[in-house]
């Protein structure tokens, strides 16, 4: 990411210099001595019309994303019109001259297969239509062109060409962030979708049978299980938000040890330790249940007497402080690594690769699985979760800031 907000600055640093020139045509002479010199004053007005007109194209290119930021765009250009296009149709029109509409898409094929920028006369009877001129900045994001941002004036200006490039530039930045956003969120569910569908058929098979086993012998007993799978169930499969916190994801735990107990009887033993104020924080949406089911699988299945895995959450100032640890089978380090590196392995340790890839996308390379673990010690997994991170609220999906 950091490289593409050095891009960002550099897109922006020749826009301010259109800015000084198109600010002097367009600044309200009150308020000058608050903002200093005419050109300071300039600048703020090109930044502070700039940073209205990005958001709405952080969501990309659309008719209505392109309808919400056109008027900032014509007013950094000082353009009697100002039009958006994707390569198809104009997706929005702002200011005058609207009749010429038509024109223009004509004129887009050339700027719109080579990616290059140009000026174009424009052919009108009104006359009182004040558009004669046509500017075509192209809108490219990793060499595609989306569209073109088209600049319309009375009369042909050198200036006015560098600044619709400029302009246009900086459009193509935002767009650019917003493929970011959009690629992070697919990644995101489709990395869900793979931990979802890693849940092990034979633990539902297993349940399942377990639950059937108690029909006829203990009724209630089998109606609580039924309960627990149900809710383990829903909240593995829901279908809205990547992020949840700290509360729900401990109970979905719950669930899913409730039925291991129920089928390995006193085999399985389980120690949580939570400090109640790190509940409320949020979290990436099953991240820990993995780790728990890893601990369940290497700690007990493989294992002929008892396990015993502690769960721990402990508050560390700034950051809320996850520990799993079980004292099975443990794992060869090499092959841990392996694992971590996004190799297939056939004990199942893609849900550790999964939620180590999760977290450092999320939180930062800081932030991935710290894991201690020998061939016959035990596995101890920690995670550090940040209580505050710009854009993680457990009520949805990422947000931006």
């Amino acid at each position: 990411m950091s490289g593409f907000l050095a891009g960002l600055c550099v897109a922006i640093l020749p826009l301010l210099a259109a800015g000084f020139w198109l600010g002097r045509r367009t600044a309200r002479p009150q308020n000058l001595g608050d903002l200093g010199t005419p050109v300071e004053h300039a600048t703020f007005e090109t930044l502070h019309t700039a940073s209205l007109a990005a958001p709405p194209l952080r969501s990309g290119l659309t008719e209505e994303t392109a309808r919400k930021s056109a008027r900032r765009l014509r007013s950094l250009l000082g353009t009697d019109a100002l039009c958006l296009t994707d390569r198809k149709d104009v997706l929005v029109w702002d200011g005058v001259g609207d009749h010429h509409r038509t024109e223009i898409m004509e004129l887009l094929a050339g700027p719109l297969e080579s990616g290059r920028g140009e000026a174009f006369p424009l052919t009108c009877d009104a006359p009182d239509c004040p558009v004669r001129w046509a500017v075509v900045a192209p809108l490219t994001v990793d060499d595609r062109v989306h569209g073109a941002l088209v600049a319309c004036a009375p009369r042909e200006s050198a200036v006015l060409v560098r600044a619709a490039g400029e302009v246009a530039r900086w459009v193509s930045v935002q767009l650019e962030l917003a493929d970011l956003d959009q690629s992070r969120t697919r990644l995101i569910e489709a990395e869900i979708k793979a931990l979802r569908a890693q849940i092990s058929p034979h633990f539902i098979f297993n349940s399942l049978a377990v639950i059937a086993s108690f029909v006829r012998t203990d009724p209630e007993r089998a109606r609580e299980l039924l309960l627990e799978f149900a809710d383990f169930t829903r909240y593995s499969f829901r279908k809205h938000g990547d992020f949840t916190t700290l509360a729900d994801e401990l109970h979905a735990i719950d669930h899913y040890l409730a039925l291991v107990r129920a089928r390995f009887g006193d085999r399985l033993s389980v120690t949580l330790q939570i400090a109640p104020e790190v509940l409320p924080v949020a979290l990436p949406f099953l991240c820990l249940q993995p780790l728990v089911e890893n601990a369940v699988k290497h700690g007990l299945e493989g294992a002929a007497d008892k396990c015993h895995i502690q769960i721990t959450a402990q508050d560390a100032g700034a950051e809320a402080l996850v520990v799993i640890e079980d004292d099975g089978a443990g794992m060869d380090p090499v092959l841990l690594r392996r694992i971590l590196a996004g190799e297939v392995s056939p004990s199942g340790g893609i849900g550790l690769s999964n939620v180590d890839d999760r977290l450092r996308q999320v939180y930062g390379d800081d932030y991935g699985l710290v894991i201690e673990t020998a061939v016959g010690a035990g596995m101890k997994v920690t995670a550090r979760l940040p209580k505050y991170q710009p854009g993680v609220h457990s009520a949805g999906r990422l947000t931006r800031e």
